[in-house]
C-alpha cells in the first residue's frame, strides 16, 4: 500500500482511506456484519486510514468502528470528529466547539472507540457562537494530554484555518472534494498547501453518483439522504447523468470503471490530498483499491476536464449550505 503525510507533523496513511459513516446511517439499510467484514479488509489490503464521527447513527459508527478494531488498534490510523451534537435518538442540537465541550466529547469518542488516544481528531463543523481559538486550544490540551495525536478541521474557511493553525498546527482539513466538487480549489486548497496541511477528500465519488451506478432516484432506498440533495432531484439529476456517461466513456477507453477514474482524479490532485471513499461492502471497497494501479496520464487530465469541467454539476451539494465553509 503506498502512503501520503498529511501536514508536517508526521501524521502518515494509507494512500486511500475508508470512510465508515454509511455504515450506520444516511445511505439506506446498512449490514453491520459486512460493514466489520470491510473494516477487516481494508486493513488486509493496508487501508489503514479509518473514518467516523460520533454524528454518524449517531454514536453507533463509532462503537462499530470500535468493535472491528479491537485486538488490531495499532494497524490503524483512527480519525474521529466532534462539534455535530445529536442526542442517542438522532435529534439534532446544533454545533459546539466550546471547551467544556470539546474534552468532554473525546471522552466520550475515546471509551465508544475503545481506545485510549484518537490520531486524528476534526471540529466536524465551525461553532459561529465559539471563537476557532477556544475550540483549538482545547484541541490543542487533549494532544497535551496524549489522548489525541493530530488535529484538523472539517468544513472550514481559508481564514478559519488560518486562525485555527496559528494556535495548534493543523494536520489536516477534511472537505468535499471530487469531479463535481471542486470549490476548494478557489481558497481553500491553496490556503492549506501555504500552511503546508494535508486535505482528506470525502465524497470522493460524489457520494456515489460518479460511480454509474446510481441511474434513477429509484435506485436510493426509502431513507436515503440522497433523496433530498439538490444533485440527485429533478433537471439536476438528468445532467448530473449525462455527465457520469461521458466519464464511464473515458473509463471504459482507459480499462476502467468510472468510479476508478473519478478516484484517480482525485488522487491526481496532489500527494497531499488522500481520498475516504465510503463503501459498506467488500467487493467495492477491492474495486476502489483497485485504482492505485491506474494511472492517468496527462491526456487522460485533459479528457476529464473537458467532459467535466469545474463547476459542470448541476445542483448545490447540500440542501442547505449555510452551515458550510465558515
Amino acid at each position: 500500500m503506498k502512503t501520503r503525510r498529511l501536514g508536517t507533523q508526521g501524521l502518515e496513511t494509507s494512500a486511500l482511506g475508508l470512510g465508515c459513516m454509511g455504515m450506520s446511517e444516511f445511505y439506506g439499510t446498512a449490514d453491520e456484519g459486512e460493514a466489520i467484514a470491510t473494516i477487516h479488509r481494508a486493513l488486509e489490503l493496508g487501508v489503514n486510514f479509518l473514518d467516523t464521527a460520533d454524528a454518524y447513527g449517531p454514536f453507533k459508527n463509532e462503537r462499530l468502528v470500535g468493535r472491528a478494531i479491537k485486538g488490531r488498534r495499532d494497524e490503524v490510523v483512527l480519525a474521529t470528529k466532534f462539534g455535530n451534537v445529536r442526542t442517542e435518538q438522532g435529534e439534532r442540537l446544533g454545533i459546539r466547539g466550546d471547551r467544556e465541550y470539546v474534552l468532554s466529547a473525546c471522552d466520550a469518542s475515546l471509551e465508544r472507540l475503545g481506545t485510549d488516544h484518537i490520531d486524528v481528531y476534526y471540529q466536524h463543523r465551525v461553532d459561529p457562537n465559539t471563537p476557532i481559538e477556544e475550540t483549538v486550544g482545547a484541541m490543542a490540551e487533549l494532544v497535551e494530554q496524549g489522548k489525541v495525536r493530530y488535529l484538523g478541521l472539517s468544513e472550514a474557511a481559508s481564514e478559519t484555518i488560518r486562525r485555527a493553525h496559528a494556535v495548534h498546527p493543523i494536520s489536516a482539513l477534511q472537505t468535499e472534494y471530487s469531479l463535481w466538487s471542486r470549490d476548494v480549489e478557489d481558497q481553500i486548497l491553496p490556503a492549506i498547501r501555504e500552511l503546508r496541511i494535508g486535505l482528506v477528500a470525502y465524497s470522493p465519488l460524489g457520494r456515489g453518483f460518479l460511480s454509474g451506478r446510481i441511474r434513477s432516484a429509484d435506485d436510493l432506498e426509502e431513507g436515503d439522504f440522497r433523496r433530498d440533495n439538490p444533485r440527485f432531484q429533478g433537471e439536476n439529476f438528468q445532467k448530473n447523468l449525462e455527465l457520469v456517461e461521458r466519464v464511464e466513456e473515458l473509463a471504459a477507453a482507459k480499462g476502467c470503471t468510472a468510479a476508478q477514474i473519478a478516484l484517480a482524479w482525485v488522487l491526481a490532485q496532489g500527494e497531499d490530498i488522500v481520498p475516504i471513499p465510503g463503501t459498506t461492502r467488500v467487493r467495492n471497497l477491492e474495486a476502489n483499491v483497485a485504482v492505485l494501479d491506474v494511472e492517468l496520464t496527462d491526456e487522460d487530465l485533459r479528457d476529464l476536464e473537458a467532459v467535466f469541467p469545474k463547476g459542470a454539476a448541476a445542483g448545490d451539494r447540500y440542501a442547505d449550505m449555510s452551515p458550510i465553509n465558515r
